[in-house]
């Protein structure tokens, strides 16, 4: 059985080879000891802590497999994006430039710098083994965020985001970076997005330049990786979509990827998920498939499971996954329909 939980320091050794194996520009799991532990510290602190209102927390999840005790993915979310230093994106719209006098009025499409992001929640490090792609594990170790944001709903933003890793190729190249970012910095992509996973963004997002980048002088190359997905990171998209997420004018700093922005009351496992009583049982007759948590915050547990639900009546559990979920006869779960 799978099931996602918070992260834990005993599993650092299983995240470095999630990490190694992760997109180059997930930068918010680096292949990085030092800076891995930090990131899990920084979890449980913020698991630990009885916040009132929404701050800098980062609450980080992973997916295990409770018989072999494998990690099989991970994911993430920032509570406040740009809480400490700016968050960063490149805002994709038209500079409209007229003249009276030749009564011509004619519109090109720039990219500027910015930070109008900041404040959002932000979702992250999204990273499945690809035996669980396509999935229903991949639903769960996405969305399942999402019903944890509902549930602790003081805690988060009214709208939230998530940057989808950009097109580059299997050398790791990236045309949009080529065009862009590598003649402000003398770096391949790869290494640009290892140095953000270390430190942050602010440090290369101040030395871009302030002044719009205007698309039509890029090569064709870089044009076409703006909002452009890499294949990898299409089922995050994907699922993200069916969610109630939707693209908008910001894309990546670095290779030119796709934000997603939803307002909290239009996602779908928040808006329509719903409460119910726990009932134990020993076997039900399963009529539909289910993401199923709990609303702990320190223990939050979260799985799939094929359910008997019945309009206002206490929700039949197997014993099996009453364990999995800590949960007791008359516990409240979280459910929604897979």
């Amino acid at each position: 059985m799978l099931v996602l939980r918070p992260v834990e320091l005993s599993d650092l050794p299983q995240l470095q080879r999630l990490a190694r194996d992760s997109l180059p520009g997930v930068t918010s799991l680096p292949d990085d000891t030092g800076r891995l532990r930090e990131r899990i510290i920084g979890s449980c602190d913020s698991f630990e802590k009885d916040a009132a209102v929404q701050g800098p927390q980062n609450y980080f999840f992973v997916l295990e497999d409770l018989e072999t005790q494998r990690l099989m993915g991970c994911s993430e979310i920032l509570a406040t994006a740009g809480f400490e230093t700016p968050f960063y994106s490149l805002r994709h719209r038209d500079y409209t430039a007229a003249s009276r006098e030749l009564n011509v009025e004619h519109a090109v499409p720039a990219l500027s710098l910015c930070h109008d992001l900041s404040g959002h929640t932000l979702l992250r490090g999204f990273h499945v083994e690809a035996t669980l792609v396509g999935s229903r594990f991949s639903e769960l170790l996405s969305r399942a965020r999402l019903m944890f944001i509902g549930a602790h709903r003081h805690r988060f933003a009214d709208s939230v985001i998530t940057e989808i890793v950009g097109f580059s190729d299997d050398e790791g190249h990236s045309p949009f970076w080529d065009a862009v970012g590598k003649h402000f910095f003398d770096l391949p992509y790869t290494e640009a997005e290892r140095l953000c996973g270390l430190q942050s963004r602010t440090f290369l997002a101040e030395l871009m330049p302030h002044y719009p980048i205007y698309v039509p002088m890029l090569p064709q190359a870089a044009q076409a990786c703006i909002g452009r997905i890499h294949p990898d990171g299409q089922e995050a998209f994907d699922i993200l979509e069916r969610e109630g997420f939707k693209t908008n004018h910001y894309v990546d700093l670095f290779d030119g990827g796709p934000t997603l922005h939803a307002p909290l009351c239009a996602i779908r496992s928040v808006a329509r998920g719903f409460t119910a009583s726990v009932r134990p049982v020993t076997a039900i007759d399963a009529r539909g498939r289910y993401l199923v948590s709990n609303d702990s915050l320190r223990d939050f547990r979260a799985i799939v499971a094929d359910l008997d639900v019945r309009a206002g009546q206490p929700v039949a559990l197997p014993l099996q996954l009453c364990a999995a979920l800590n949960v007791h006869a008359g516990s409240l779960i979280r459910l929604v329909a897979l």
